[in-house]
Order: C-alpha cells, then sequence, then structure tokens
C-alpha cells in the first residue's frame, strides 16, 4: 500500500506523521484526534494543511507523536502533515508555502542560567 510520511517538529515535540489514502481518519498515538487533543483550536490547526489544499476526505492519518505539551504537538503534526502533502504533490508547495505551513518554528524555551530563578528573572536585589 502506498504511503507518504515526514516529521514535524515543534518546540521539544516530534510528530512522525503517515499519510495513506482513504476516508478520513485521524489518529493520535493510537486514540481518535479530537480526543487526543482535547481543545477544538488545536484540531484546527492539526486540519489546516488539509483544509487549504481540499484533501480532507482523501487520506487517512496516522501519527506517533513524543515530547513536549499539547500546543507543541499540534505544531509539529501539522508540520509533519504539509511535507507529507508535498511528498504526494508538489504543486501544493506554493499554497502552503504562502500560508506558513512549511516553516519550522524556531523558537525554544530559554534555558535558566545560574544565580537566578528562571531564565531572564533575577533575584530581588539588596544595596544594603
Amino acid at each position: 500500500m502506498q504511503y507518504f510520511d515526514a516529521v514535524g517538529r515543534r518546540k521539544t515535540s516530534i510528530a512522525r506523521v503517515r499519510l495513506t489514502p482513504g476516508t478520513g481518519k485521524r489518529i493520535v498515538n493510537s486514540k481518535p484526534l479530537s480526543k487526543y487533543l482535547a481543545r477544538d483550536v488545536l484540531t484546527m490547526v492539526v486540519e489546516q494543511p488539509f483544509k487549504i489544499s481540499n484533501l480532507s476526505d482523501k487520506f487517512d492519518l496516522h501519527v506517533n507523536v513524543i515530547g513536549g505539551g499539547l500546543t507543541g504537538q499540534a505544531g509539529a503534526i501539522r508540520l509533519g502533515i504539509a511535507r507529507a502533502l508535498l511528498k504526494y504533490d508538489e504543486s501544493l508547495r506554493s499554497l502552503l508555502k504562502k500560508e506558513g505551513f512549511l516553516t519550522r518554528d524556531p523558537r525554544m524555551v530559554e534555558r535558566k542560567k545560574s544565580g537566578q530563578p528562571k531564565a531572564r528573572k533575577r533575584f530581588q536585589f539588596s544595596k544594603r
């Protein structure tokens, strides 16, 4: 059976996405998409590449995602779907690129510094 797979990343989340020709079933970590991503906004984020390319019910989606929180995982899945759709049809590149779905979001959490409680927060200064 033919399939299209890709990897998406966001913050510390990594999503391995596999698109197979089908009827529009969405499975994330062996659960339905709406059960796994509890908020409607996150489900909408994941569905964006399908909606923009009008391929919603043409593919079944199987995703393994690890790391991070739900928002980072949703972003990683979206990038993975967009990359897999490119493998299916290269002519979708301009459409997906214009919407920003092919851009890896580089923002990461800044590391904590020694002598400080957090990355940028300082302990209270006492002059005397």
